[in-house]
């Protein structure tokens, strides 16, 4: 005896997901950027890493498997419709992720990530609240920055690197952080917007079809790569010009030779923007988050705080 479509229905919307299914859904490779951002905020400070690793420990599972993790899910539940075009062998496209279990793991997410997020103390805490609430903003109608080409890179630039390195900051000194931490941490934050521009061009079918204006759509691919690419070498330049004004020249020069390889890179990049976009996210983007750490590094020596 057949099952009824209405009973087909039922027995999807009740299976609860495969482990493997949920571990994809929130995706470990995104979970890098804003953990090394947030020990680049606990390198920044001079303290003894020794006497902060549980602290360091802590915030980074925080701000990598939980609130990144859960971003991702909430991403996956409001795009659903969008990745069975862009990309139907996704867990809840496919149907591996049943039912509305994508928007159960997000919410449950949340709220596990608040509550270790208390574990850090009021600045932990409140920082943790900001990531979530910037989380769901950039996914769920009728905020969903992700439609904007501009506000939903910068928001997520902001979230996964400036958010994650400032709380690495003040966890560890308990204190508001100094202007140069501030400072350096806003321009790699800006400058990773064209990191999530490039990151866009993956995307381009669906987003056309349903509305996303990204910057590959509104733009071009060619267009959007040069921004891309401008935005992430102007803001390193600003970088390795601080800290030649703080007396860091050793730094300064490190972080120029890396920016000057990236510009190599992106020659490449520009040449076929959609086809080469993955490979210079693993090239040129890990110069650019070696980087940051040179820069952490400077201002640790600097005087963190």
């Amino acid at each position: 005896m057949s099952m009824s479509s209405s009973d087909q229905t039922h027995v999807q919307a009740s299976a609860r997901p495969d482990w493997r299914a949920a571990l994809t859904l929130i995706k470990p490779v995104t979970w890098f950027p804003p953990m090394w951002a947030y020990l680049c905020g606990v390198a920044s400070v001079g303290v003894p890493l020794s006497d902060v690793m549980l602290l360091a420990l802590l915030g980074a599972f925080l701000a990598g498997p939980l609130v990144c993790g859960m971003s991702q899910a909430a991403n996956d539940w409001c795009d659903r419709f969008v990745d069975a075009v862009n990309e139907p062998n996704r867990p809840i496209p496919s149907g591996r992720i049943p039912g509305r279990w994508g928007l159960y793991i997000a919410l449950g997410m949340t709220v596990l990530s608040l509550l270790v997020g208390m574990l850090l103390g009021p600045w932990g805490f409140g920082a943790t609240i900001l990531g979530v609430l910037a989380a769901w903003a950039y996914s769920v109608e009728p905020i969903r920055l992700k439609k904007s080409g501009w506000w939903g890179p910068l928001l997520v630039g902001l979230s996964y690197e400036g958010l994650p390195w400032i709380t690495g900051v003040v966890v560890v000194a308990q204190g508001a952080p100094s202007l140069s931490v501030v400072a350096v941490a806003t321009l790699y934050a800006l400058g990773a917007f064209g990191i999530m521009t490039l990151n866009d061009f993956k995307a381009l079918e669906g987003d056309r079809l349903h509305g996303v204006r990204s910057l590959p759509v509104v733009l071009g691919p060619e267009r959007a790569a040069k921004l891309a690419a401008a935005v992430m070498v102007l803001a390193q330049i600003a970088v390795a010009a601080l800290l030649l004004l703080w007396d860091m020249g050793l730094y300064a020069i490190a972080i120029g030779f890396l920016t000057t390889a990236q510009i190599f890179a992106m020659r490449v990049l520009l040449r076929d923007p959609k086809g080469r976009a993955p490979w210079y996210n693993a090239v040129g983007v890990s110069m650019y988050v070696t980087g940051m750490m040179i820069a952490a590094f400077a201002l640790r020596n600097l005087g963190g705080m």
